[in-house]
């Protein structure tokens, strides 16, 4: 019996008091991290290793699927854990590997990936997740930023190091299985680690033209977990099930986003060792018919993207050609979901009892502080929900004054889930973690009734297919070009990227130059979805304000004048 998921039998409100009151199964209490008070679960693991080993209970003795990727390959909970114990003892071993040492991993979604990941954390080391999309200069920044110990890279990328890469290189594909079965039959490490120590480095586009290491903790992590799992109590209370319902398959999810993206790394790899919940993964491009194919092999129970992911799964031609009726639930985040993909979600899968879920957040939080079930987007599909528990949601004027609901200010978020800071970067750190621990997510928004509302992305943001740009990056490599005397880089609607990228170039007056040469000197330096899809020439300056700053809303039309007083 499907439920109707109009009609909730408890508030969200009654749910949550319940759930994290005294003596209810999530009950948070207060505690000091950083200096500032945050609520926090009482009942929660002290670390990410805690997590891989409890995870040998999920099937009764681990047997049951942590991971199967789409060439067949698959691991159980039992097997994740004997191979991260093996690997673990030969990164120390072999390399030195400790407390706090950072080891980076650069590679597509594979399960060298997943594997390196929890023996590095279970080492108490830092696994630093590099995007798999950078070019050699990128990976050398991030290399010089965060000085790893050792680079385990797939080989296509480690091609992309010329030379020396300044750093011990293990490659997946040529000699890391060696290094992974150093210790058949070992057991997890038993180093020391404490809830603030940093568990990786994820990298955050930088307003100043530069990636930003953002630090993730143990406690961070499972600060996630715990609004996970609140958030799926909190949907069973409310939509209890019927007792005449049959027994259900186990659930099964789709992973399609990177492990070095927040997403792919907390919800999917992370979140199934602690849950019990296998998921498939997808490798290489991103295809829809792959991700069809999947589900009806599979029986796959939740499917979960950005919004480019989700318009290309429901739209693909050949949709109703593949069973999808296992498909309970569709979600994710990356950008806000339009009313419009809402609806289309609900209609191409009548079935499903809980059709769409979405969530607002970013790597600075461990990337959830609200969540919006479907009977709230029914009533109001433009929000993107409500905090979740033990996170405090407030806006703030640029003083960081609190704003009153209905007003758009900068979005602020406090709990166990934010980020200490980024990786050897006080300045930006103090940017961001404004006083008494709020985080500034460069995002605007207003509240009214408790709910999010998004006025703005983060300032200047490009989010192309989930993957974030800044606009200065592109901009500071066309400034390199000797034909161009201004340049300025926006964000265009695209209806399945979300966006795409558009730049306005002045060049000198007697500069011959074509846009595919402005391209091709974009491509030299940076990953290619940052290589502006469109472009503008102009011979007129650009427009500017009485301090000289460039009138992007001027440039993109969205104004009709062209001096405005900032």
């Amino acid at each position: 019996m499907i439920r109707d998921m109009a009609k909730p039998t408890m508030s969200i409100a009654d749910v949550d008091a319940m759930l994290t009151g005294e003596g209810g199964f999530f009950e948070t209490v207060p505690v000091i991290v950083n200096g500032v008070e945050v609520t926090t679960a009482k009942n929660r693991a002290p670390h990410l290793r805690a997590l891989l080993q409890n995870s040998a209970n999920h099937g009764g003795d681990g047997s049951a699927r942590y991971y199967v990727f789409d060439d067949g390959t698959e691991a159980t909970f039992a097997e994740n854990i004997a191979t991260a114990a093996s690997l673990a003892a030969g990164l120390a071993e072999r390399y030195d590997i400790g407390h706090g040492d950072r080891v980076a991993i650069l590679a597509a979604n594979t399960p060298e990936w997943i594997q390196s990941f929890w023996a590095i954390t279970s080492l108490g080391a830092i696994a630093v997740a590099m995007n798999g999309w950078w070019t050699e200069d990128e990976i050398r920044y991030g290399l010089e930023l965060t000085r790893p110990k050792l680079l385990l890279a797939d080989a296509k990328r480690a091609e992309r190091i010329t030379g020396d890469p300044g750093v011990p290189l293990v490659v997946f594909e040529q000699d890391f299985a060696e290094l992974r079965d150093h210790a058949p039959g070992a057991e997890l490490p038993v180093t020391p680690i404490d809830e603030d120590d940093a568990a990786t480095i994820l990298f955050t586009s930088g307003t100043t033209g530069r990636p930003k290491g953002a630090i993730i903790t143990h406690r961070n992590f499972n600060a996630y977990l715990t609004c996970a799992f609140i958030l799926g109590a909190r949907d069973a209370f409310r939509f209890p099930a019927d007792p005449d319902d049959p027994p259900k398959p186990p659930m099964l999810s789709l992973a399609a986003s990177p492990l070095f993206h927040i997403s792919g790394l907390h919800s999917c790899c992370v979140t199934a060792v602690a849950s019990g919940m296998g998921h498939v993964w997808t490798t290489g491009r991103f295809d829809p018919e792959k991700v069809l194919q999947l589900t009806e092999t599979y029986k796959i129970t939740r499917l979960s993207g950005v919004t480019t992911q989700v318009w290309r799964i429901i739209e693909h031609p050949k949709f109703h050609e593949y069973d999808t009726s296992s498909v309970t639930a569709i979600g994710g985040g990356g950008s806000v979901w339009s009313p419009e993909l809402l609806r289309a979600c609900r209609e191409a899968l009548p079935h499903a009892e809980r059709p769409v879920g979405v969530g607002y957040g970013l790597t600075e939080c461990s990337g959830l502080a609200t969540s919006a079930s479907d009977d709230v987007l029914r009533e109001h599909p433009e929000s993107v929900g409500a905090a979740i528990p033990t996170c405090d949601l407030a806006i703030h004027d640029d003083d960081d004054n609190p704003l009153p609901d209905g007003e758009i200010g900068n979005v602020m978020l406090r709990g166990p889930m934010v980020t200490p800071g980024y990786w050897d970067n006080p300045e930006a750190t103090a940017d961001t973690i404004r006083p008494a621990g709020w985080l500034r997510t460069g995002d605007f928004g207003r509240i009214e009734n408790g709910l999010l509302f998004l006025a703005s992305r983060r300032t200047d943001l490009i989010i192309r297919g989930g993957e974030n740009i800044y606009p200065v990056e592109i901009e500071n490599r066309l400034d390199e070009h000797p034909a161009v005397r201004e340049v300025v880089v926006l964000g265009v609607d695209h209806r399945e990227l979300g966006q795409e990228v558009k730049a306005y170039v002045v060049p000198f007056d007697d500069a011959a130059v074509t846009t595919d040469e402005l391209a091709a000197f974009v491509g030299e330096t940076l990953a290619p979805h940052k290589v502006p899809a469109h472009w503008e020439i102009r011979t007129e300056p650009l427009p500017r304000n009485a301090t000289g700053k460039i009138l992007k809303q001027v440039v993109a039309g969205n104004a009709e004048n062209t001096f405005i007083e900032e």
